[in-house]
C-alpha cells in the first residue's frame, strides 16, 4: 500500500505542468496515490481552494516542488498549511543555485518546515520508499 502523496508546486507555465505531470505519473507508476492539483481540482476558484485544502489533510506526505530563485507563493501556502497540520513535507529542489541566506537552498521557513530538501527526483523516491517501510515497521508493533 503506497503512501497518499499531495504535490505542491508551481503551475504556470508548461514547463511546470510537464514536470509535475511526469513526477505525478512515475509516483503513480510506483504504487503511489497523488493528488496533483493541476490535473485533480477543477471549479470556481473556491472549489479548487477547498479542495486542495481537504486533499492536504488526507495526505500521508506532501511533495513541495520548491524550484527557482523564490518559491511559489501557492506552494508556500501549501507547506505551511500541512506543516500546522502536522503532515510530513519533503522539498524537492533541483535548482543548484542559492538563495542569498548565507548559501542557503531555500528560504529558513521552507527549509525548517520540510523534512529534508532533496536534490533529485530520485533522491525523492528512495526517500518516500524508506518511509513506507517505516510505516510497515510501526504496523508491526
Amino acid at each position: 500500500m503506497g503512501h497518499n502523496l499531495y504535490i505542491a508546486a508551481p503551475l504556470f507555465s508548461v514547463a511546470e505542468r510537464e514536470f509535475n505531470s511526469r513526477l505525478c505519473a512515475e509516483l503513480e507508476r510506483r504504487g503511489y496515490s497523488v493528488t496533483l492539483p493541476q490535473r485533480d481540482c477543477s471549479g470556481d476558484r473556491e472549489e479548487i481552494f477547498r479542495h486542495c485544502l481537504t486533499a492536504i489533510r488526507k495526505a500521508d506526505v506532501v511533495i513541495a516542488v520548491l524550484e527557482g530563485v523564490a518559491c511559489d507563493d501557492g506552494t508556500a501556502f501549501e507547506v505551511g498549511y500541512a506543516f500546522a497540520l502536522g503532515k510530513r513535507i519533503l522539498g524537492l529542489r533541483t535548482d543548484f543555485r542559492n538563495v542569498g541566506e548565507h548559501g542557503a537552498r531555500v528560504n529558513l521557513m521552507l527549509e525548517k518546515a520540510c523534512e529534508r530538501i532533496l536534490a533529485s527526483e530520485e533522491e525523492l523516491f528512495t526517500t518516500l520508499e524508506k518511509m513506507e517501510g517505516e510505516y510497515g515497521e510501526k504496523a508491526e508493533d
